[in-house]
This record gives C-alpha cells, sequence and structure tokens, in this order.
C-alpha cells in the first residue's frame, strides 16, 4: 500500500524500527514551516539546530535509498502548514495511508489526530521508541493519589531498567546522593576546554533570514556548537564522560561568570530531538563506572542518571497526566509582565544578566540558572506563568513544551500549587551568594534588605511570603520562614514591603 510517513524535527531517531526495512511503496516526509517557527518566538540557534538536524537525517535516509519528500522554509510549493502540505502530497502522490509518530507535545498530538479525521484514506501512529517510560506510566503509578513523587518513580525507572542495582538493592546502599551534589565552584578543578564541533550552517542561517522568521538571540552560524548528527552526540557524550563526569556531580548546581557551561554535558538537546537515546546514554555512563575506566564516585554518576532517568521521565509523565489542564494554572494568581530586560540582559541584576546575556547567546543555562536566577526572580516579581512559559519555550535549545511547562509552570513558578515541587523555590541573595560568584561584582549590595542599593531578592522574597501567607501556611516545609516572618518586628516588616513595593513599581530600571 503506498503510504506516506510523517517525521517532525524533534522525532529524529536514527534507531527507529520504521527504517530498518526499505521499502518502495513507504515515502518519508520531513518539513521546515511557519506554523512551527512561529507558535512563540525561538532562539536563532534552535530554528537552525532543528532545520540542520533534519537536513541531516533526510541525506542519511536517502543514503539508505529511502524515499523521501523534504520541504524546505523557502520551498514555493511549501503551504507553510503541516496539515496543508500533507493534504497536498496526499492528493499529488496518491497516497492510500498516512502514519506519523506520536507527538510529545498536547498542542501536536491534537493537531494530528485532527488531521486524521479529516483524511479519506487509512491512518495509523506509532511510538517514538525514544522515551524508557510510556505516556500514561506514570499515572498508573500514582493512580489514586494527589501528589506524584519523583523518588517513587524514580526508583520504580532504576528496577525496571536495572540500572545501578545490586540484585534488589541500590548500588552504593541508598538511591540518591544529591546531599553530596550541592558544592559552589571557586576554581578548584580545572575545566577542560570547550570541545568545538565545527558546524557550518551559515547557510541554513541565511534560509532563515529570507523567510524573515522572528527570532530572538544570537548565533555563530559558521560555528555552530550544538550536535545535529547521532556521531556529533556521541562525541559529546565521550568527552562528557572522559572530561567532565568526574566533578559534574558535586558542581551541578554551581553558578560561575567565567564559564558558562562548567562539568555539564549539553547533551539535551540531541536528547530533546532524539538524535541518542536517553537509555543509551544512561547505559554507557552507568558502564564506564562499573568497569572503572572514570575516575568519578557514585555522586557523580548517579547524579547525571537521575537528571535523565528520573527528571526527565518525571516532567512527561506530569505532562501527559495533566494536560491540556496544566497549562492554565496559575495558583498564586500573578498578572505582572517579564520585565523587559529578560529579552536584553541590561540589568544591574549581575546574576540576572549574566544567566540572561548566556542565554541569548548560546541558547542555554543549566538547571539551576533556570530554576534559582530566572525563574526565582520571575516567582518573586509575581509575573503571569503564561509570560514566564513563553520565555523559557523560546530562549533555550533544548525547550519543548512536554519538558518545558512542567518545569517552569510547576517547579519554578509553583503555578501548579505543589503537584511537582514541595515548595516554591524563592530564595534571597543568601542562596545565589552561596552558589555563584555574581554576588562579588553586582551594582546591589547582597546584605542589604532596605534602602539605596539592597539586593531586590532580599525584600521581594519577604514580600513573596507576605503575599501569599495564606496559601502557603499550610505548606510543612516553609513554616520555618513564615515563623520568621510573622514574629519580625511590625516596623521592619513593613518597611521590607515598602522597598518591594518601589522595586515592583520600578521593574524595568532594576
Amino acid at each position: 500500500m503506498k503510504t506516506l510517513r510523517l517525521i517532525l524535527g524533534d522525532q529524529l531517531n536514527y534507531n527507529h524500527s520504521w527504517l530498518r526495512t526499505v521499502d518502495d511503496n513507504i515515502t518519508y516526509v520531513l518539513m521546515e514551516v511557519r506554523e512551527e517557527t512561529d507558535y512563540t518566538k525561538h532562539h536563532i540557534q534552535k530554528v537552525i539546530g532543528i532545520f540542520a538536524a533534519m537536513y541531516n537525517f533526510v541525506q542519511f535516509l536517502k543514503k539508505r535509498k529511502h524515499n523521501v519528500i523534504y520541504i524546505q522554509i523557502n520551498d514555493k510549493l511549501n503551504f507553510q502548514s503541516v496539515s496543508k502540505n500533507i493534504h497536498y502530497l496526499i492528493n499529488a502522490g496518491e497516497f492510500k495511508k498516512f502514519e506519523y509518530l506520536l507527538p510529545d507535545e498536547y498542542r501536536v498530538d491534537s493537531y494530528l489526530k485532527k488531521l486524521c479525521a479529516q483524511l479519506k484514506i487509512e491512518t495509523s501512529v506509532s511510538d517514538t521508541e525514544h522515551f524508557i517510560s510510556s505516556r500514561d506510566e506514570l499515572s498508573k503509578v500514582f493512580e489514586g493519589k494527589k501528589s506524584y513523587l519523583l523518588e517513587t518513580f524514580y526508583r520504580k525507572l532504576r528496577v525496571k531498567e536495572g540500572v545501578l542495582m545490586q540484585g534488589s538493592k541500590p548500588y552504593g546502599g541508598k538511591w540518591n546522593f544529591d546531599a553530596l551534589n550541592r558544592q559552589t565552584y571557586k576554581g578548584e578543578e580545572r575545566i577542560p576546554p570547550f570541545l568545538n564541533l565545527k558546524n557550518d550552517y551559515s547557510s541554513i542561517e541565511e534560509e532563515i533570514r529570507k523567510a524573515k522568521i522572528a527570532t530572538i538571540g544570537q548565533v555563530d552560524a559558521k560555528n555552530f556548537q550544538w550536535p545535529t548528527t547521532p556521531i556529533q552526540a556521541q562525541q559529546l557524550m565521550d568527552y562528557f564522560i572522559n572530561k567532565l563526569l568526574p566533578n559534574f556531580g558535586k558542581y551541578q548546581d554551581a553558578m560561575h561568570t567565567n564559564n558558562w557551561h562548567l562539568f555539564h554535558s549539553r547533551l539535551s538537546f540531541a536528547l530533546n530531538i532524539k538524535l541518542v537515546s536517553p537509555l543509551s546514554v544512561i547505559k554507557q555512563v552507568e558502564n564506564t563506572f562499573l568497569t572503572g575506566k572514570t575516575k568519578a564516585d557514585i555522586a557523580q554518576v548517579e547524579g547525571f542518571i537521575r537528571q535523565i532517568l528520573g527528571w526527565r521521565e518525571y516532567m512527561r509523565g506530569i505532562y501527559w497526566a495533566q494536560m491540556p489542564g496544566y497549562s492554565n494554572l496559575n495558583y498564586f494568581g500573578h498578572q505582572n509582565k517579564l520585565p523587559d530586560w529578560y529579552w536584553t540582559g541590561d540589568t544591574k541584576l549581575n546574576c540576572l544578566k549574566h544567566a540572561i546575556k548566556q542565554s541569548l547567546e548560546h541558547a542555554y543555562a543549566h538547571h539551576i540558572q533556570r530554576l534559582m536566577i530566572t525563574g526565582n526572580f520571575a516567582l518573586l516579581a509575581q509575573v503571569h506563568p503564561n509570560e514566564v512559559d513563553a520565555w523559557y519555550l523560546g530562549i533555550y535549545i533544548d525547550a519543548f513544551e512536554w519538558v518545558e511547562i512542567t518545569n517552569t509552570r510547576g517547579m519554578s513558578q509553583f503555578a501548579d500549587g505543589g503537584m511537582v515541587g514541595t515548595k516554591p523555590y524563592v530564595s534571597s541573595s543568601a542562596y545565589i551568594d552561596k552558589m555563584s560568584n555574581y554576588c562579588k561584582t553586582c551594582y546591589y549590595d547582597k546584605t542589604k534588605k532596605l534602602g539605596d542599593r539592597a539586593c531586590p531578592f532580599n525584600s521581594l522574597y519577604w514580600n513573596f511570603y507576605e503575599t501569599h501567607n495564606q496559601l502557603l501556611n499550610k505548606n510543612p516545609r516553609v513554616g520555618m520562614m513564615l515563623n520568621v516572618l510573622h514574629k519580625m518586628e511590625k516596623q521592619t516588616r513593613q518597611a521590607l514591603l515598602r522597598q518591594a513595593e518601589l522595586y515592583l513599581a520600578n521593574i524595568n530600571d532594576l
């Protein structure tokens, strides 16, 4: 039967079972469309990265003698819509069946179901064969429960896949070594030189500019630094294991002005567009450790594996358990706009300046920069979760809604009321100063809560607890901070609230 198979730009699984057999009756279609580039304003590196990875995937298919149609952004017969392009191709090619892979995003899942309902030919859907857990696995594990504990799900997946296990017990006698992975980086360990992947995608950048796609951020397209093939993803993986893994865990939460990546793997983009399998990444790290081929100890190894086997799968499970309602949650009722300088980095707040400018320059920030710098401030500034979602989804190369929205609206903004995080992740300057060197050269004084040049995080922190006192007073994890607030002298408390009010009223000038 003459079949048209759709593969999306984040479904580039070179090892998918679809591709094992060449069949002249099957044609694969990949497409670059404005419908996907324009639903939010993306980082230029994200658009280039996905287009480049799609192009390379198409060359792979052609080399394997598969039939391929590749619709590029400026093609004359590109209707800039997946649905319109599919309708045209089916009619023009007289296809009798349409097949696609399960999308990761609810928006696209609904879209393709609607498309299939419109088609007058046979349709079917297959799994992407990428994730370790199924879409509904988490909801089945926590059936009837009000909260979803990461640790519970993580342990089940560890047992299921036999990862870092000694029989029925966890390797090293503990499931979690997170307590050992919170060190500040002060230059004690040399950071290995950056691995240059040597990609020149200036021609793709030209096509994006020609199409007048609105983007954010900067790019050196002649020296593009993100993996766009499985070979490059493996190069990055090998480099991480050999050079970075021994220090990954203990410095995974650290931040420093002199280096934007520290000991992180930078594999998230390759993982999220499926150039590399999460289980293969986990097994490579595990095998390297168990065979003694790395100096990394159990805390470094378990910390890395937990991010992929635990957190990544958990975020996806929450997403499919709670969408579409999750995208409308706003537990605190926040309504403010994101400060203008989130799009430029032009702020006197040194931590935010570095985290934002780094994001604009590299399309990347690690999890603590996202959670405790940009996310922390947005929560303290009472920004509407929609604003936060749009910013995170656009600015990061690895951001796709299934992993972005549960991290931002859930973990970062507590907009789900505690479904993902057990407490709001807010802090004053103390935590930022502990985990970084940002405060040392800041315009604002980290030690001051009141007056000229007092660090905004300090007064906004107490203002947050005052504002949401009633919503948080039953949360045992913030009880101590609420007690401190309640015992504070009335005059001091009022002064802090006035300081916060001043900052919120002039937020674009901070």
